[in-house]
């Protein structure tokens, strides 16, 4: 099969929409992810995927901590803005839980030390250990055959 038919394939899961952070020398660094998932609840583990080209790989490598920021239904700009998807540069006022920068507003903050990395193809899985969640009433911004969706209600 060819990179496009899988590339179609994975698309027709809908996921939410995460942005990755982290903070290395006092500066704050984030990007766009929805591979993202749930591992363990004792003790409480999660996993995000990290393209290796991507500049958070090694960000991630250094800090050896990370935050993750489900996003809301209102948060589609956020979203764009570290997926490159916007040039404009922009102040973002993050808040801070356990010295890790999280993206306010979101639906649900989780900071993270790296309990384990396995390489895996072209990208690093980076098991998180939860060190503290943040979780807030909302809609989440999800994503689906490469387009930004809202949840409906049946």
């Amino acid at each position: 099969m060819d990179d496009r038919t899988f590339r179609n394939a994975m698309g027709k899961f809908a996921t939410g929409v995460t942005i990755i952070t982290t903070s290395v020398n006092n500066q704050v660094h984030g990007m766009t992810a929805n591979a993202f998932m749930s591992v363990s609840l004792n003790p409480k583990l999660v996993l995000i995927s990290i393209g290796e080209k991507a500049n958070m790989n090694q960000r991630i490598k250094e800090s050896g901590k990370f935050g993750i920021s489900i996003l809301t239904k209102d948060q589609q700009d956020m979203s764009m803005y570290f997926a490159g998807q916007l040039k404009e540069q922009r102040m973002i006022d993050f808040d801070w839980m356990q010295d890790i920068p999280v993206v306010p507003g979101s639906i649900a903050n989780i900071t993270c030390n790296v309990h384990a990395t396995h390489q895996a193809g072209d990208h690093t899985l980076y098991i998180g250990e939860v060190l503290d969640i943040v979780v807030k009433d909302g809609d989440p911004l999800t994503f689906f055959e490469g387009k930004y969706r809202n949840l409906v209600n049946l």
